[in-house]
């Protein structure tokens, strides 16, 4: 008979704070198998997050905008310092890098088509460009990453930004991961790999020996798509200010800070929990990097550098709050492809054949998510309807884009863009010392005000 919590109760047992059973159950696997563990998805951990700040809407001292004819504009400008042709996107929710080879050929597709409906931009990750994502896509942004997988002069000038890949927020210091039975014939010859084998993503560049030579790399991309596209740097959150400003020094046009808890489609669980900081902690250090410089929200177009911030944007809300604490845009991963589909309850009883269940699969890894999002398997892809898909992922960003300018409006906003640290409060001591705002009911600061 199994024994409830009430049993146990009764019999004085107490479960270990350091040794819980998950832990216990991970030190067993790990003396069955020897050998890591290793998920795709992000920190499951708590941390402190924007669900810890909330906005001060106006009332007296400021007045509110009233939603039904008073305007709260989105749109937002990227790549302006040094691209002839920088992006302007409606919309400021962007779709971040995840790779053909991760997901399906028809998931990036919807994605494309998602992104595009609502006149926002998506990213291609690692191993390259895919025909469905830039016949779909109106805004690509090409990763050019370490790995180099996929890599040519061709596809960077066919995309409209390219973002240079330093880092990323579940794993900044360590590369990807992509197992075998996820590289099929098309994938591998993409990637130029062998067909079935397991492959490691580089976790620095072949060429890269220090900041310096990232002005050297900017300066190549610049001249090979004849300086028309903007160029970002993507680092993973850790040590943001100091990140920042070497970019900012390198010639970027646009930083991507993604925060530990931004997704991954693989690596090693231990890296997703104990490496790099949160989003919340990462804005004010990209931010307060940014303004030293002279390029955050300028006011002077070619002088601006805009900041991307990713890890862990789920709503509106949490749009708002990354752009009051400085963001002039985010980029959404686990969000987007939960808005096609993953995770879906119709898929119940496949997940729990699969010893997972909705709401909890992160084995993206092993390509038999059963939606056909994160998968080679094509029979699994063939369930997958891409237009489907892009059509419940253009209704979430509409959604995203109302929440935000509802709170907007609600701080006497007219346009996503003008909220700041002074519309928020932090709920805990944490996530004010991390955001830098004032605890809730007080003028104190942790760290910056006695």
């Amino acid at each position: 008979m199994n024994e409830t919590s009430d049993d146990r109760a009764r019999l004085g047992l107490r479960e270990s704070a350091t040794f819980d059973r998950q832990t216990i159950a991970a030190i067993q696997r790990a003396a069955e198998t020897g050998i890591y563990d290793i998920r795709g998805w992000g920190a499951k951990r708590p941390l402190p997050h924007f669900d810890d700040l909330l906005f001060l809407g106006a009332s007296m001292s400021r007045y509110p905008l009233e939603g039904y004819r008073e305007r709260c504009d989105t749109d937002v400008v990227l790549g302006s310092r040094n691209a002839k042709y920088p992006l302007h996107l409606d919309i400021p929710v962007t779709i971040a890098g995840m790779s053909f080879g991760a997901l399906s050929g028809p998931a990036k597709e919807a994605l494309g088509r998602g992104a595009s409906a609502v006149r926002t931009s998506t990213t291609t990750g690692d191993g390259g460009m895919t025909v469905e994502e830039r016949g779909q896509s109106k805004y690509l942004v090409y990763q050019y990453l370490p790995s180099r997988y996929g890599m040519n002069p061709d596809d960077l000038r066919r995309a409209d930004a390219i973002e240079v890949v330093l880092g990323q927020g579940a794993k900044p210091g360590g590369g990807g991961m992509l197992l075998g039975q996820k590289i099929s014939e098309r994938v591998a010859g993409m990637r130029t790999l062998p067909e079935g084998i397991d492959q490691r993503s580089a976790c620095r560049h072949p060429d890269w020996t220090g900041p310096d030579d990232l002005t050297i790399k900017i300066n190549e991309l610049r001249e090979i798509t004849d300086w028309e596209k903007p160029i970002y740097v993507k680092v993973g959150a850790s040590r943001t200010y100091y990140d920042v400003k070497l970019a900012v020094h390198a010639g970027a046009d646009v930083v991507v800070v993604d925060g530990m808890q931004g997704g991954t489609a693989a690596t090693q669980e231990v890296f997703i929990e104990n490496v790099g900081i949160p989003t919340l902690a990462a804005i004010p250090q990209a931010v307060q990097a940014l303004a030293e410089l002279g390029v955050h929200r300028s006011g002077v177009g070619n002088r601006e550098v805009q900041l991307i911030v990713s890890g862990g944007i789920r709503n509106g809300a949490d749009v708002a709050k990354a752009m009051a604490l400085g963001a002039d845009a985010v980029s959404i991963g686990t969000a987007a492809l939960i808005a096609l589909g993953d995770n879906h309850p119709r898929y119940a009883a496949e997940y729990e054949k699969l010893g997972s269940a909705a709401g909890f699969f992160d084995d993206f890894q092993d390509g038999t998510d059963p939606t056909g999002i994160s998968t080679q398997n094509p029979e699994l892809a063939a369930r997958f309807d891409a237009k489907e898909g892009g059509r419940r992922l253009a209704n979430y960003l509409r959604v995203l884009t109302m929440e935000a300018q509802t709170i907007a409006r609600a701080c006497g906003k007219a346009h996503v863009r003008h909220l700041e640290p002074e519309d928020l409060v932090a709920v805990t001591i944490e996530a004010a010392a991390m955001a830098r705002v004032p605890l809730a009911g007080t003028d104190w600061i942790p760290g910056l005000r006695p």
